[in-house]
């Protein structure tokens, strides 16, 4: 019990929440975890990553069999392992994405979309292996206007951190009467587009909802800025250290950063 919650579900964010510098999930946190489904409480994971990728990666951040459900690509995804449930959501149409391609193209940026595992990108350079590399992902390098013929979750815009403000004054200057998207920054070098329907808690409520659960019954873990509506609609919002101002607005706590066990440190003092 926390603030008088009874706790059924814990979610966190993956980068800069879960996994700190490392890459992998540390060892206090993973015995954290593994008490924490001893306890009988769900454990997963919501993030801007595609499910698929996630799960290939499970192994590698060392907590293989310990993930119960994932909220991916932002709230778009669902996979809940214990119900045998999958489930995608609200995709952007090829169309529109295009057109946001065609508004930015002009400026240092390329342009990725995690899908079956893999990031796509419409061309190969040095951003794209960042981008790679940080995630550890692979990627590929295909022709857009074939692989856009059908909707994809969302697409993110990759570059160098002081290219923001730059990326940022230009998306004030996209609208499309056609089709409806909503920007945000996910992180230092990403700018993501998806449909407005997708957040992550669209998708924790999902989950809750296929356990008979609310929000009130869980706890989650998060950083930046797209953590903001879960850490806000959450019963319990927990932001780490590390952690955009916005997104710390809106939290129940503030725990330690992702270099230094602060999901450990707040499961062992406030959940178990």
């Amino acid at each position: 019990m926390v603030n008088g919650k009874d706790i059924k579900a814990v979610m966190c964010d993956v980068d800069g929440t879960i996994l700190g510098n490392a890459g992998v999930v540390t060892e206090k946190t993973v015995e954290a975890i593994k008490k924490l489904k001893e306890k009988g409480i769900l454990f997963g994971l919501c993030t801007g990553r595609d499910v698929k990728s996630v799960r290939n990666q499970l192994g590698e951040w060392g907590v293989e069999g310990l993930v119960d459900a994932i909220v991916g690509s932002g709230g778009g995804e669902v996979f809940d392992a214990t119900l045998d449930f999958d489930k995608a959501s609200f995709p952007l149409d090829g169309a529109l994405i295009k057109e946001i391609i065609a508004h930015y193209e002009d400026l240092n940026v390329n342009f990725a979309i995690p899908y079956d595992g893999l990031l796509f990108a419409p061309k190969d350079d040095d951003l794209i292996k960042m981008l790679s590399k940080a995630d550890g992902i692979d990627y590929r390098v295909v022709d857009f206007d074939e692989f856009l013929a059908e909707p994809k979750p969302k697409v993110m815009l990759v570059f160098e951190p002081e290219y923001m403000d730059t990326v940022i004054e230009r998306s004030k200057t996209f609208h499309n009467d056609n089709y409806k998207s909503s920007g945000l920054i996910t992180a230092s070098v990403l700018y993501e587009y998806m449909d407005p329907r997708v957040t992550k808690t669209y998708g924790l409520e999902e989950i809750m909802g296929l356990h008979g659960w609310t929000m009130d019954n869980l706890c989650t873990f998060g950083d930046a800025d797209n953590d903001h509506d879960m850490t806000l609609n959450a019963g319990v919002g927990v932001v780490m250290e590390n952690g955009s101002e916005l997104t710390k607005s809106v939290a129940d706590y503030i725990t330690g950063d992702c270099d230094h066990d602060g999901i450990a440190e707040f499961v062992e003092k406030y959940l178990l």
